[in-house]
């Protein structure tokens, strides 16, 4: 089968080398064993492919005109939009490669010339390793989706309660099942966050992109934010600045951002004030979120973007907010930073490029 043939439905190998001759022999190998094989003769042609129909493993040749294998594999790993495909090297080359390609993010290596049966259980076993990949992935988006349904039917259930259509129910019952919605509440929160990042991960998150105005976008959430800084004593702030050029972006995942920031400012601060400022500087929109409150010792502002960091104050959450808070801006081409100390506040800034 050449590259030209796609398949939009059923699993397929492809094998990529500019050397007809080893296309062949992968190609007979491989149908040997009953896998569907499509064949592209460069790189820019298996990019092509790969994005339009990703195979369910790829077999790339390391040394090739133009565009090499390590650049294929380097191009492939750093594409969001494309999900995880085993990648097996084929090479001639002497051990230096081997770090080379694992590096640019291969998976395996095959040694030219190869045994006929040594390339058939490579690619048996990188075929097992993308199914355990896939039903992991699979699991954790049934698992989310799972738990959600009844946690939603329940909050129907009390919210129905708490309303008195079942009856009258006593004072201490009400505050019981306002309780127990505001857990469930929690617990929605965290498995959404939790879908959300993954599906960032795997770089199956479509954003849709149009222009966005953040001083709207910032003033909306700190008017429904405000009540609960209120609540604690907090003055909130926006200070927002005349004239501010839009950025392209995706509305309600910026938004996502914008209120986890906001609210954790508000949470980790007990006197004082949250302020919100956005500004331009240097062609890049920069959204500044600083409190007055706890603060965030040196060693915790080292991990605070990785997943499921969880830091020493007795308010941290589970450690995937400001992880998922990264992985939003960074797909905007944007950037996420933190400046704190313990005692005198924090201030977190992201930058987004100008429209």
């Amino acid at each position: 089968m050449s590259v030209t043939q796609t398949f939009s439905k059923g699993s397929y190998i492809l094998a990529v080398d500019d050397i007809p001759d080893n296309l062949l022999l992968v190609q007979l190998a491989l149908e040997q064993e009953g896998y569907r094989v499509v064949l592209a003769h460069n790189g820019e042609t298996a990019l092509k492919q790969i994005k339009q129909f990703p195979p369910s493993l790829i077999l790339l040749d390391v040394m090739m005109p133009g565009m090499d294998g390590y650049e294929v594999t380097r191009r492939i790993r750093q594409d969001k939009n494309i999900p995880f495909i085993p990648i097996l090297l084929l090479t001639a080359r002497e051990e230096s490669s081997l770090v080379q390609g694992l590096d640019a993010g291969a998976d395996e290596f095959v040694r030219k010339p190869f045994q006929i049966d040594e390339l058939q259980a490579r690619v048996r076993s990188m075929l097992r390793l993308k199914e355990t990949i896939d039903q992991r992935e699979n699991f954790v988006s049934c698992l989310t989706h799972d738990l959600r349904t009844p946690l939603v039917a329940a909050n129907r259930m009390l919210d129905l309660i708490e309303q008195k259509v079942f009856g009258n129910i006593t004072c201490e019952q009400q505050e019981a099942i306002a309780n127990i919605i505001s857990s469930n509440d929690n617990m929605l929160e965290m498995l959404n966050t939790l879908l959300e990042t993954h599906h960032y991960e795997l770089g199956q998150k479509t954003l849709n992109w149009i222009s966005v105005d953040l001083q709207q976008l910032i003033s909306e959430v700190v008017s429904e934010l405000e009540p609960l800084a209120r609540e604690k004593g907090l003055e909130l702030l926006y200070d927002a600045v005349t004239n501010v050029a839009e950025v392209k972006g995706d509305r309600l995942e910026l938004r996502r951002v914008i209120t986890n920031l906001i609210g954790n400012a508000i949470k980790f601060t007990d006197t004082g004030k949250v302020q919100v400022s956005v500004s331009e500087h240097e062609s890049k929109i920069l959204v500044q979120v600083a409190d007055s409150g706890i603060g965030i010792s040196p060693e915790d502002q080292k991990a605070v973007f990785q997943r499921y960091h969880q830091g020493n104050h007795r308010r941290a959450g589970k450690g995937l907010g400001l992880y998922l808070c990264q992985q939003i801006i960074n797909a905007h081409q944007g950037e996420l930073k933190v400046q704190s100390q313990l005692g005198q506040g924090t201030t977190f800034t992201f930058s987004l490029p100008q429209a």
